[in-house]
């Protein structure tokens, strides 16, 4: 049975989905500004393991990750400039340039690094109506006031009748009490009040019409308005990192209790933060690496460029709900690890196997339960990692013939190895991969240079007819010429 940590009541629990068979996900996806990096990339891992988890074990899942692409401002949720707006005036387009530009590039990324694309990618432009009618439903229970055309959620009301704070586990009654003193400043009456709508300033690019005025959602109201909207008013689960329990997803609960009455979400699950010399790694820090630095290798703290597959794999060996600090010595370390994860898989094609074997299929089934049970105990993937490191060293016994296995043995023991490997883990092979690439571009050069030497011969052009069989005969490709045409083959 799997188990995994509730944010929300601070515990592991079993999971049981809300319907039979079916699991509804909704994990916050990316503010589309800037080249995604790697703490962009531990939620979208830990995320693709849990869905990759609920689909081998038999549930059909929705998977739903939004993209923010309006209403994500700049100092804070409230106040400051449009982030994206603020990219498309620096560089001179549209804001849905801008958007489209970095979601095509997170895309990549996320392909790069083996995530599956999840089930439905909403955008918060495209969903204004169901926004602005969250914001009303709000308005209608009592839970908000207008404010000079802009909206804002009361979170004192809301605290009177019930628990703002509860996820993140804050007593905001000192909060509010801190900030009475600004009562009647500004357009909110409480400096802990988050915006629903605001209104737009003349400058402002990205607008919509509203019965309260010109302007756009609070960043908030996207993941409350498109979670009901494809999973429904009550789903399982609900994600992200840990940098979004507060305020963003204490902001998620009120709106839900507020305009339904009850809350939506039955498991939040987060993953922590990746940190760089134990400061938390991210874009409004400076301190972050893009993935594509990490794939090219041109930045200054980084010795040599790193695969996808090395990131996904120094993600997997950290629980995800413990901090990840990257260092380079930490990388090339998992390179070598993820190297001799997949040496040892080759080396399960060489095998000698004999009938009156030292080890069975039962050791393949051992090997197969502590995997499950380790990803079972809330997606210990780091555990799972090191099962399969000791299955390496006994693959390596049986390759240098000091132990055997007989074939079912072998059988079972290759099949779980890959199960493991690729399908839930989500490793790729890049090496063998790219040996396939190389064969396929091998294989169309040696046809057009044949065919350039069919007309040739056509032509009764036999210096060069003779000139590509002799050079394709010296890069060791061997022509035969037949009655249909030419064929190649490499030479032994």
């Amino acid at each position: 049975m799997l188990t995994i940590y509730n944010t929300l009541t601070r515990r592991k629990e079993e999971f049981h989905p809300l319907v039979e068979g079916h699991v509804g996900m909704y994990v916050c996806g990316p503010t589309v500004y800037g080249d995604a990096h790697l703490g962009h990339a531990r939620p979208a891992v830990t995320f693709d393991i849990l869905f990759r988890y609920l689909r081998h074990t038999g549930y059909k899942v929705r998977y739903v990750r939004n993209i923010t692409d309006v209403g994500h401002l700049e100092h804070d949720a409230d106040e400051g400039e449009d982030k994206i707006a603020k990219k498309a005036r620096l560089e001179e387009v549209e804001p849905m340039e801008v958007a489209g530009y970095y979601a095509n590039r997170f895309h990549e990324a996320m392909q790069k690094l083996g995530c599956l694309p999840p089930s439905i990618e909403p955008l918060a432009s495209g969903h204004i109506i169901e926004q602005i009618r969250l914001v009303q439903e709000i308005l209608d229970a009592g839970f908000a006031y207008e404010s000079n055309g802009s909206v804002y959620f009361d979170v004192e009301k809301y605290n009177h009748s019930h628990h703002y704070g509860k996820l993140s586990g804050r007593n905001l009654e000192d909060v509010i009490n801190a900030s009475r003193h600004l009562d009647g400043v500004g357009e909110k009456r409480n400096q802990v009040d988050f915006a629903l709508w605001k209104k737009a300033q003349p400058e402002h690019i990205m607008r919509w019409p509203s019965p309260w005025s010109d302007g756009f959602p609070g960043w908030h109201c996207e993941c409350t308005a498109m979670g009901r909207k494809y999973l429904g008013q009550h789903f399982d689960i609900h994600g992200g990192g840990m940098d979004l329990i507060f305020p963003h997803h204490e902001c998620e609960i009120a709106q839900a209790v507020a305009s339904q009455g009850d809350e939506a979400v039955h498991y939040w699950m987060h993953n922590n933060m990746v940190t760089i010399g134990g400061q938390k790694m991210g874009k409004s820090l400076g301190n972050f690496i893009t993935l594509n630095q990490f794939f090219s290798g041109e930045h200054p703290l980084l010795t040599s460029a790193y695969s996808p597959m090395t990131i996904r794999f120094f993600i997997l060996q950290a629980h995800y709900r413990s901090t990840l600090d990257f260092s380079d010595d930490a990388l090339a370390a998992a390179k070598k690890g993820l190297d001799r994860l997949f040496e040892a898989l080759a080396r399960l094609d060489n095998i000698n196997v004999a009938p009156e074997a030292s080890l069975t299929e039962e050791f393949a089934n051992q090997l197969e339960a502590k995997c499950y049970a380790a990803l079972d105990d809330d997606l210990s993937t780091p555990q799972v990692v090191s099962l399969l490191f000791e299955a390496c060293h006994t693959i390596s016994a049986l390759a240098d013939h000091k132990t055997t296995i007989n074939q079912k043995g072998l059988e079972r023991l290759r099949s779980v190895m890959h199960t493991f490997t690729f399908d839930l883990l989500g490793l790729q092979n890049e090496a063998a991969s790219g040996n396939a690439e190389r064969e396929q571009a091998y294989s169309g050069a040696v046809d057009m240079l044949l065919e350039l030497r069919a007309k040739a011969k056509s032509a009764k052009d036999w210096i060069t007819s003779d000139q590509i069989r002799d050079g394709l005969s010296a890069l060791g490709f061997e022509v035969k010429d037949t009655k249909d045409g030419a064929t190649w083959r490499l030479a032994k």
